[in-house]
C-alpha cells in the first residue's frame, strides 16, 4: 500500500512539473505575439471593440456574421450541442435560412453559405467566408446606395487569405468589414 501511495505522489509531482512547463510555454508564447495574448483590439468612434469576438449587427446596412447560440456573450461561450439530426436544430436552421432569404431577396435561390445559418462551436466566431460576405453584397449596396462593385472591392480588400497560402480558408472579419464599410464615401 505504501508503494502505491509513493508512486501516486511521484506521478503527481511529475505531472505538475510537466503541465507547469506547458502552461509557461503557452503563456510566454502568447506574450511575444503582436497582441500579447490580449485579443485584437479595434477602436471605432471612441469605442473599444475586440475583433476576435463575434459581434451582433442587426441593421440591414451592415454585414451580418454567424448566428450565436450564446447571444454573443463572451463570458459564456458555447454551442447549442444539438446534432444535425435534431428536429429542433433543423427547425432553427430552416428559420434562419428563411429569414436570410427574406432579408436578401435579390439573391433568389442562390446557395446560402452555411456559416450564415449555423452557429459556431463557441457561438462567438468573428469571421465569415468570402462567399458569406458576397451573399450579402447586393443588399448592402442597395441599402447604402453604393455600387455592388464598390462592395465587392471592399470585401476583396478585407478578405484574409489562408496562412502561407494553403493553411485554412479565406475569411472576412465582420467587425473590420463593417468599420471599413462605414468609412466608404
Amino acid at each position: 500500500m505504501k508503494n502505491h501511495i509513493v508512486s501516486a505522489f511521484r506521478l503527481t509531482l511529475v505531472m505538475l512539473v510537466v503541465t507547469g512547463i506547458y502552461l509557461g510555454v503557452v503563456y510566454g508564447g502568447s506574450k511575444i505575439l503582436p497582441d500579447r495574448g490580449n485579443g485584437e483590439i479595434v477602436y471605432n468612434k471612441g469605442q473599444k471593440l475586440y475583433a476576435n469576438i463575434g459581434q451582433e449587427f442587426k441593421s440591414e446596412k451592415y454585414f451580418h456574421g454567424r448566428p450565436s447560440s450564446v447571444n454573443y456573450n463572451a463570458a459564456g461561450s458555447g454551442g447549442s450541442n444539438k446534432g444535425p439530426s435534431n428536429e429542433e436544430y433543423l427547425e432553427t436552421v430552416q428559420k434562419r435560412i428563411d429569414t436570410l432569404k427574406m432579408k436578401n431577396p435579390e439573391m433568389g435561390n442562390a446557395k446560402v453559405p452555411v456559416e450564415l445559418v449555423t452557429a459556431s462551436g463557441s457561438g462567438l466566431d468573428p469571421d465569415i467566408s468570402e462567399e458569406g460576405a458576397l451573399y450579402q453584397a447586393k443588399r448592402i449596396a442597395k441599402v447604402r446606395n453604393l455600387s455592388e462593385e464598390q462592395i465587392r472591392n471592399l470585401i476583396n480588400n478585407q478578405t484574409e487569405k489562408p496562412f502561407l497560402g494553403i493553411l485554412g480558408p479565406s475569411k472576412v472579419n465582420v467587425l473590420k468589414l463593417n468599420i471599413a464599410l462605414d468609412q466608404l464615401k
